[in-house]
């Protein structure tokens, strides 16, 4: 097609799935700081007042998972329960066992924590590699949580959402054909005063010009009220917004989630390996869009299939691209966790706005290939 549309969304931090990922996460990398060799497999539920945390973590640590939690909710700025939930009041249940010695008798031996296929994707259309949409819609997110936070727009609350959909010609983005904005807010505000606030100080402040022009459509809030959210407004689950934490639909997806997961499990440490090779197949000039998959058995070491796909793009065969990843990288489980340092605690800076495409993550690095 020589013209066509593509959207992707993003949520703020203060969306209810989001805390259920960001509670899961700082429990993982607190058992992460007392002892490296933790097995963590965490699951949050939030509706209404109440947290439910559950899973298995075989640990040494020693943590207290209620304070994580209510700590959590603090700093992402929920406390009121007649709007969202409050962190001082809210009940906390808490489940949590050790993990099943079936899955620990073939992890322990170095092999796969789960079996499954992983996906890892780069394109050339932004800076970091990232397809356009995703990414300009995690800069609206990640905007929208600033201007609360630094009270540049006081009137906002936690809990928001963006999309963006960009008009392609012959694969590459040319325009912004629509932006919405869906974000809470105080509910003396008016439909008005918050649209306004909005375009002003977040979508006009991250949206290149250039990209805008008198067609593109723009939506705030086009339900025209938003003052009941968070898990008041809608229940929140650990791993739910899996599309929102990879490439916003625009490669494929293996199904598994990331937080709450050590490194042990294939589903998070395999995608982020993979998307290192990706990015860096891109980078050194080797494709101008790459996606890769592999797959793995439970407790079984090296993966069972690799598959490479350059979209017609290559420098190279694909075939010989697969051939260069076998030989360049160590795709077992140990392996991966040794070269991306995945033992230690830095899943809480992945869990918001996107796991890929950030500085400051070993799989985001740029090499030599």
């Amino acid at each position: 097609m020589s013209k066509y549309y593509f959207t992707s969304e993003s949520v703020t931090e203060g969306h209810p799935d989001k805390l259920c990922d960001t509670i899961s996460d700082k429990i993982l990398d607190e058992c992460l700081k007392q002892d490296s060799n933790s097995r963590v497999a965490v699951e949050t539920f939030a509706t209404n007042n109440t947290i439910t945390i559950a899973g298995q973590i075989t640990s040494k640590a020693k943590i207290n998972v209620e304070e994580i939690a209510r700590q959590t909710i603090k700093e992402i700025g929920f406390d009121n329960e007649l709007t969202d939930i409050d962190y001082r009041k809210c009940n906390i249940n808490i489940e949590i066992t050790k993990q099943s010695p079936d899955i620990a008798m073939g992890v322990d031996t170095g092999g796969a924590g789960d079996q499954g296929i992983m996906f890892g994707y780069a394109c050339d259309e932004t800076e970091n590699y990232m397809p356009y949409a995703i990414n300009m819609a995690h800069k609206l997110s990640r905007r929208l949580t600033e201007v609360r936070k630094q009270n540049i727009v006081p009137f906002l609350r936690p809990d928001g959402k963006t999309q963006v959909t960009v008009e392609y010609e012959d694969g590459v983005a040319k325009r912004i054909d629509s932006v919405l904005v869906s974000t809470q807010h105080l509910e003396e505000l008016t439909t008005k005063e918050v649209r306004e606030a909005v375009i002003e100080n977040v979508i006009n402040k991250v949206i290149p010009e250039n990209m805008l022009d008198e067609n593109t459509k723009i939506y705030v809030n086009p339900t025209g009220r938003f003052v009941i959210g968070g898990p008041l407004g809608d229940t929140g689950l650990t791993g739910r917004k899996i599309i929102v934490d990879t490439y916003g639909g625009y490669a494929r997806h293996g199904g598994g989630a990331f937080s709450g997961k050590d490194a042990s499990k294939v589903d998070r440490s395999a995608a982020y390996m993979l998307r290192h090779i990706a990015k860096n197949i891109v980078a050194n000039g080797y494709a101008k869009k790459c996606e890769i998959q592999v797959s793995y058995a439970i407790g079984v070491k090296e993966p069972i299939s690799i598959f490479v796909n350059t979209f017609g793009t290559g420098t190279k065969e694909d075939e010989k691209i697969e051939n260069m990843i076998k030989e360049k990288f160590d795709l077992t489980p140990n392996g991966i966790i040794d070269y991306l340092k995945l033992k230690e605690p830095i899943y809480s800076k992945t869990t918001n706005y996107g796991h890929f495409g950030k500085d400051g993550l070993t799989w985001e690095e740029i090499i030599k290939m």
